[in-house]
């Protein structure tokens, strides 16, 4: 087990570099987690995360078992789904350079409180098509023809850590006026780090030999 887990660090490092860099990215999931906090304080926003975070992993558990049945029926079909996951994430790419060149970001949404927090951020992530993408590219970037199911396990278990702790971070740092101010001040060169590796994981799944 250890030993399974040591041989495939290298695709799990890259696994959740990419997956904290796309949690990180301004969204619409996030941007209720920052609009919960700094609106409804933050307590909402850290419900608000939690539901996102929820919805998340739903849907990373349904991606990682279809992922994992279709490539041991079809060991060819990684290659489909790299291809898929590549040009998913050259999308992220070019939706934070634009982001990047833009002088303003778009408002932040509001949001409710109470238990329908949780749940309207549960639902929001669970009903977007664009998350069981993210999830099968993330699932694409970090498996081998031979990798293990611990190792779906591995990606599934530590993204959904990611994402929550990202998430929870939002609330926290977010419900301050300091980070508020802070993060319109560098938001532009952040989201240019972004679309450079987002850039840079499609390219290498998109090239990828197996």
């Amino acid at each position: 087990m250890l030993e399974d887990l040591i041989r495939h660090w290298p695709e799990l490092a890259l696994v959740y570099s990419a997956q904290a860099f796309a949690v990180a990215s301004p969204g619409p999931s996030n941007l209720m987690v920052m609009a919960a906090a700094m609106e409804r304080g933050r307590r909402a926003g850290m419900i608000l995360g939690l539901g996102v975070t929820t919805g998340s992993l739903t849907w990373g558990i349904l991606a990682a078992l279809g992922v994992s049945a279709l490539i041991a029926a079809h060991p060819g079909a990684l290659y489909a789904i790299k291809i898929v996951g590549g040009l998913y994430l050259l999308f992220l790419a070019w939706r934070s350079a634009r982001s990047a060149l833009r002088t303003d970001p778009p408002p932040p949404p509001t949001v409710a409180s109470g238990r329908r927090t949780y749940l309207r951020g549960f639902l929001m992530h669970l009903t977007n098509p664009k998350a069981i993408l993210g999830w099968t590219a993330i699932i694409a970037l970090g498996l081998r023809p031979d990798a293990p199911f611990m190792i779906v396990c591995a990606i599934v278990i530590g993204c959904g850590l990611i994402s929550l702790a990202i998430n929870q971070g939002y609330a926290l740092l977010f419900s301050t006026p300091s980070m508020i101010a802070g993060y319109r001040r560098v938001r532009r060169r952040a989201e240019a780090c972004l679309s450079a590796v987002f850039a840079f994981a499609g390219f290498k799944l998109l090239t990828a030999q197996s």
